[in-house]
């Protein structure tokens, strides 16, 4: 399947405004084929959904023809959780939300869970290298439970302006061959590449998508928009992507929405789909 014929997604957030019902109405009428699930947009406790819950969000979404194909902010909500932290409860309390975040991606048919959530994996002053390692241990534990729920679970390096902790795809990658866990990957998300990396993502995208190490993507733009919104050049992204052999989704992850996120949505979808359409 050529990278044309891809699914495109939607992060949630961007249609928040929005009940689910309508979120899903709105992002089928505008041609993507899915979302990518904010876990903190289903409700404060989203790992402890109830069975009935998951089945209305399932119905919705197949109801308009969309599918889940991924989840991302997972550690958002409840509140203070942390995958570095020295405290061993507020630990188990993260592993918990995480496992059940993974039982929910199952339920709902999403085959990789995104894990950016910045403030969740920050790095105490002087004790750095074991807030790394604890943070190697939760990876490892989930992805291992994401392997056995036959699931992947990704590793997002983002900028340093929002964490201090695992910045570039190399550093993400490295990081996944020393832990060793065949459902855990990495993935990439332009803006936040495109704000830290000093090599040109082709380049990146070459060597990593290559080697099979990206198994996901977000497209956005340094500024934050969505992709077409700024400076950021997406067609040499796609076709890096498709010489690369990249076959999953792409989702579109902007965080500033001007005029408002249906715009923003709509724009995206536009765009990407007349790049797409150009590779063949």
């Amino acid at each position: 399947m050529p990278l044309e014929n891809c699914r495109i997604s939607l992060c949630n957030e961007v249609l928040r405004h929005h009940p689910f019902e309508a979120q899903c109405a709105r992002a089928a009428a505008l041609g993507y084929d899915g979302l990518e699930i904010a876990p903190f947009t289903l409700g404060d406790t989203p790992h402890r959904l109830s069975r009935h819950d998951i089945a209305a969000v399932r119905k919705t979404l197949s109801d308009h023809g969309l599918c889940v194909t991924s989840l991302h902010w997972l550690l958002v909500a409840p509140e203070g959780l942390s995958i570095t932290s020295a405290d061993p409860a507020v630990r188990a309390r993260t592993i918990a939300v995480a496992d059940g975040l993974i039982d929910l991606a199952a339920e709902l048919g999403a085959g990789v869970l995104v894990h950016g959530s910045p403030s969740q994996r920050a790095l105490t002053p002087g004790d750095e290298a074991g807030g790394r390692a604890r943070a190697k241990a939760f990876f490892a534990h989930a992805g291992e439970r994401a392997f056995a729920a036959g699931l992947r679970y990704a590793i997002e390096p983002l900028a340093r302006n929002e964490t201090d902790h695992i910045n570039t795809l190399d550093e993400a990658a490295a990081l996944v061959a020393s832990i060793g866990v065949p459902g855990l990957v990495t993935m990439l998300d332009t803006s936040s590449a495109g704000q830290t990396e000093i090599e040109p993502l082709q380049n990146l995208i070459a060597r990593h998508g290559s080697a099979g190490t990206i198994a996901h993507v977000q497209l956005n733009d340094p500024n934050r928009r969505g992709p077409g919104e700024g400076a950021m050049a997406f067609a040499p992204i796609l076709r890096a992507l498709d010489a690369a052999g990249y076959r999953g989704d792409l989702a579109v992850e902007p965080f500033i929405y001007e005029p408002d996120g249906d715009a923003v949505a709509a724009r995206a979808i536009g765009y990407l789909r007349g790049l797409l359409e150009g590779l063949s």
